[in-house]
């Protein structure tokens, strides 16, 4: 059909439609390629913490890992499957050295070395199943608690630091540190949105101090960490503290909240404010009963983004609110109910980093990470989740 007798709706290629569709499929690809990185970090945090967080028997969770405060493992393991298992690990290890040797015109000889190393890896399987079978695990207390400790010349016995116990009291310092910082920076977020939305006047003192707010949310976490501590640590003498970490934490919030609730009091209309202006209300009245309302949703929705943004940061309490191990909880050993605010807390951001970072790694302190990085998310998620249903609801509620 020549170019004339083509319908006029019919589809024709175009250099510039080429161009789109592969901007479209790159586009499509990379959102693609973030779900799946997330999804896959997720997965692998979700099945390896499950099996620290929950167990085959009733009542299924195990309460000690979410109760308990961290403590030394104590593993004893059986000594003649430990000598086995040894031996078979120099064997493979010399026949691999021997493979690398050879020539490549050896390929028999390389295959029957293969071949070996094959049934030897299938021996050590088997040996390392019957260890786990035959493996006594105790955590400090429980070991303290012994009768009669295992004897040494039938298992052998070592110790691993921060493998056994639980996170309990750093479950309770994370809840506690996200909590107070975000009312704080709420309370002063939503003070300083309703200034610079409703009273401020336009030029350029309003310039400078919006572009202040900006650069504020592009300093690194570890500075905000070390005026927290110069601040609240040092010059205002609270030491390390929760009072110093919910101010530290509220600093590095206040942008996020600060520029979302300004934005949604923004979009308020006009209107809202006028008609109550007209029937006489002063204007903070008209603000708190026409514009807070309808604007609480966005204002929650600065509080979901506050939490991911303070939740998850290990510098800022590394210096001003957090232990790697402590015997009390914040309540405990009070000498006045004021210096509850003044106790330093574990956190399981900082918990994740010592274990992860600060202490020789091994089998049992992978556990520890991995279950401690599932119940990390499912507080944040938490959190997240209450905010967002109660945006839902006020939304609902409050209608224009």
């Amino acid at each position: 059909m020549s170019p004339r007798n083509q319908h006029t709706f019919a589809k024709h290629f175009s250099q510039q439609k080429l161009v789109e569709s592969c901007a479209l499929n790159l586009l499509r690809l990379s959102t693609y390629l973030v779900i799946l990185f997330a999804g896959y970090i997720f997965l692998d945090i979700g099945i390896n913490g499950s099996k620290a967080v929950f167990k085959a028997e009733a009542p299924f969770i195990n309460i000690d890992f979410l109760t308990q405060k961290p403590q030394t493992l104590h593993v004893f393991e059986p000594k003649e499957i430990d000598i086995q298992l040894n031996q078979l690990n120099a064997e493979i290890l010399a026949l691999k050295l021997k493979d690398k040797k050879l020539s490549t015109l050896e390929k028999e000889a390389s295959e029957k070395i293969k071949e070996s190393i094959y049934k030897l890896t299938e021996q050590k399987q088997t040996l390392d199943l019957a260890r786990v079978e035959g493996r006594l695990l105790y955590s400090d207390s429980e070991y303290r608690a012994l009768s009669t400790v295992p004897s040494q010349s039938d298992y052998a016995y070592e110790t691993y630091a921060y493998s056994g116990g639980g996170i309990g009291p750093a479950i309770i310092g994370t809840c506690l540190l996200v909590v107070g910082s975000i009312a704080i920076a709420l309370t002063l977020g939503v003070l300083c949105a309703i200034y610079l939305s409703e009273y401020s006047r336009p030029g350029k003192t309003l310039q400078i101090i919006r572009l202040s707010i900006l650069n504020l949310s592009g300093v690194p976490s570890i500075v905000f960490g070390l005026f927290g501590f110069g601040m609240f640590v040092l010059f205002f003498g609270w030491g390390v503290s929760m009072i110093a970490g919910w101010f530290t934490l509220a600093i590095m919030a206040l942008p996020v909240i600060i520029a979302a609730s300004e934005e949604s009091m923004r979009s308020i209309p006009r209107g809202f404010r006028e008609g109550s202006l007209a029937l006489g209300a002063s204007k903070w009245t008209a603000i708190r009963t026409n514009v807070l309302p309808y604007a609480l949703p966005g204002i929650l929705t600065s509080s979901i983004m506050g939490i991911a943004r303070v939740a998850g940061e290990t510098a800022p309490i590394m210096f001003t609110a957090a232990f790697a191990l402590r015997d009390q909880l914040p309540w405990e050993g009070l000498e006045k109910a004021s210096d509850f605010i003044f106790q330093g807390v574990m956190a399981l951001p900082y918990h994740i980093y010592v274990v992860s970072s600060k202490i020789p790694q091994n089998e049992y302190t992978q556990t520890m990470q991995y279950g401690s990085a599932f119940v990390f998310l499912f507080i944040v998620g938490f959190f997240a989740l209450s905010s967002i249903l109660l945006r839902i609801r006020v939304r609902n509620q409050f209608k224009w």
